[in-house]
C-alpha cells in the first residue's frame, strides 16, 4: 500500500513556518505498513491542487492532505474537494452541532457564519470527526485513490490521524509489515563506521535495507525489513543487529529513534543515582538543552551555569582572574576549574564544562578559531580533552556538544 504527503499553504512554501505534519504523518504510517512514496508541499490554489490530485489519481492507494481548511477566504480545499469530486457542500448537522457546542459551551462567545461554515462538507465524503476542533477530516475516494484532507492545525491532525485515519486503514485494508530497527553510533564518521561493517552489510538478506543517517559526531544505521510474515522480520532484525554489535560494540550507544544519546545517559545515571551539572561557553547551553528535554531528567540533571562571557565565569563560576590570565579564557586549565567549580556549586557527582573559539572571530582568547577544551569532573578527579572541530561555526557547536556528551557517557559505563 502507498501514500503520498500534501501540505497545503504558502506560509510552508515561503519558510514561514516547518512542516512538522508530513514526519508525523509518515511515522503513523509507517508504523502499520504504509509505504510513503513522496511529500509535496503546494500552495494554497486551486488550480495547483486539481493538478496534483490528477497527476496522483490511480498511482498510490492514498492521498492524504494537511492544510486550508480553515474558515477563511485563502482556505480553499474543501471547495476544490467538491471541483475535483463534482459535489457540492452541504451542512453536516452533527459538525454543526460540535462546532456549536465549542464555541459557545467552551469559548463562551456567539457563534458566527464563518463558524458554522466549517460544518460544509462534500456531501459524498465519509466525515472524519474531529472532537479537539472545528474542521472536520475528509475521506473521499475516487476510481482507486482515497484522498484524505486534514486539518493542518498540528494537534487536531495528530488526533484524527490516530483516533480515525490509522484504525480506519487497518480495518479496510491488507498491508505487508514494515519493521524498523535504528542502532545508534558515536565517534566515528560514517565512512569509518561504513568501511567496518562493509562484510557485515554485503551479507544482509534481501528483505533488509541499511541506511546511513549522519550527523555531526554520530551515525545512526536504520534496518528496515518489509514482508508478510512479521515475527520472521523480526527475528531477522534482531539476528542480524547481533552480528553487527559484536563488530562495532565500542561505538553503539543505544537502540531506536528514542534512544539517542542523552537518553542513554540519563537511563545510566538514575540507575547509578548519579547527577550531573554543566558550565557552558562556547555551547551556549546546548548540552543543558539536551539534557534537561529527556522526560525526567529532573532526578539526575541539576542545572547548568552558560558562563557565555568571560567575567560570568569570574562572578558567577569563580574561576581566578589570574588563572584567565596565565592560561587564556580557552584553556584546559579554565575548563576544568570550570567543570570543578559548578560541580560543587550545584552539588553533583559528575560535571561538564565547555570553553573554546567557535567563531567567527577569536573573542577574549588567542586560541585558534575551532579549538574547543572538554572537561568531565568525575567522582574519582577530573578529564580533560582539547579538539579542533574546524568551521563554520553551528559545525564546532555540534560537534562540542556530542563530543561531549560521549566523554560523560564512556566514562559512565565504567562503573555500570
Amino acid at each position: 500500500m502507498k501514500a503520498v504527503i500534501i501540505t497545503i499553504g504558502d506560509e510552508i512554501l515561503i519558510g514561514q513556518i516547518v512542516d512538522t505534519n508530513s514526519a508525523f504523518i509518515a511515522k503513523s504510517l509507517d508504523r502499520i505498513g504504509v509505504e510513503i512514496s513522496e511529500m509535496i508541499s503546494i500552495s494554497d490554489d486551486k488550480n495547483q491542487i486539481l493538478n496534483t490530485f490528477s497527476e496522483l489519481q490511480n498511482k498510490v492507494d492514498i492521498v492524504i492532505i494537511t492544510g486550508g481548511l480553515g474558515p477563511t477566504k485563502d482556505d480553499v480545499t474543501k471547495k476544490t474537494f467538491c471541483e475535483y469530486f463534482n459535489d457540492e457542500l452541504v451542512v453536516n448537522p452533527e459538525v454543526l452541532a460540535h462546532v456549536t457546542h465549542l464555541i459557545e459551551g467552551y469559548f463562551k462567545r456567539p457563534i458566527t457564519q464563518m463558524n458554522k461554515d466549517q460544518a460544509l462538507v462534500p456531501s459524498t465524503c465519509t466525515i472524519l470527526h474531529n472532537q479537539v476542533g472545528t474542521a472536520p477530516g475528509m475521506w473521499m475516494k475516487k476510481e482507486n485513490t482515497v484522498f484524505v484532507s486534514l486539518p493542518g492545525v498540528p494537534y487536531e491532525m495528530k488526533y484524527l490521524v490516530e483516533e480515525e485515519i490509522i484504525p480506519k486503514i487497518v480495518r479496510e485494508y491488507k498491508r505487508p509489515y514494515i519493521i524498523h530497527k535504528t542502532i545508534l553510533t558515536y565517534g566515528q564518521g560514517e565512512s569509518l563506521v561504513a568501511e567496518r561493517i562493509e562484510n557485515w552489510e554485503n551479507n544482509l538478506p534481501d528483505f533488509i535495507k541499511l541506511a546511513y543517517l549522519p550527523n555531526p559526531g554520530r551515525v545512526r544505521l536504520r534496518l528496515t525489513a518489509r514482508g508478510t510474515d512479521k515475527e520472521e522480520l523480526e527475528k531477522a532484525i534482531e539476528d542480524n543487529v547481533k552480528f553487527l554489535d559484536a563488530i562495532i560494540h565500542d561505538i553503539i550507544v543505544g537502540y531506536e529513534e528514542n534512544e539517542t544519546i542523552e537518553t542513554v545517559i540519563g537511563k545510566l545515571l538514575s540507575k547509578q543515582n548519579k547527577t550531573i551539572s554543566t558550565a557552558e561557553s562556547c555551547t551556549g547551553g546546548r548540552i543543558a538543552s539536551l539534557l534537561s528535554a529527556v522526560p525526567g531528567s529532573s532526578g539526575y540533571f541539576k542545572g547548568s551555569v552558560v558562563s557565555y562571557a568571560t567575567e560570568t565565569k569570574v562572578n558567577v563560576l569563580g574561576i581566578s582572574q589570574n588563572l584567565i590570565d596565565q592560561f587564556s579564557v580557552v584553556s584546559a586549565e579554565v575548563a576544568s576549574a570550570m567543570a570543578l567549580n559548578v560541580k560543587s556549586l550545584l552539588k553533583t557527582d559528575y560535571a561538564l564544562a565547555t570553553t573554546g573559539n567557535a567563531g567567527p572571530s577569536k573573542g577574549d582568547s588567542d586560541a585558534e578559531i575551532g579549538t574547543v577544551f572538554i572537561a568531565l569532573a568525575t567522582p574519582n578527579g577530573i578529564i580533560t580533552e582539547q579538539f579542533n572541530f574546524g568551521q563554520p561555526r553551528e559545525k564546532v557547536i555540534d560537534r562540542a556538544t556530542i563530543k561531549s556528551l560521549e566523554i560523560l557517557q564512556k566514562e559512565i559505563l565504567k562503573i555500570v
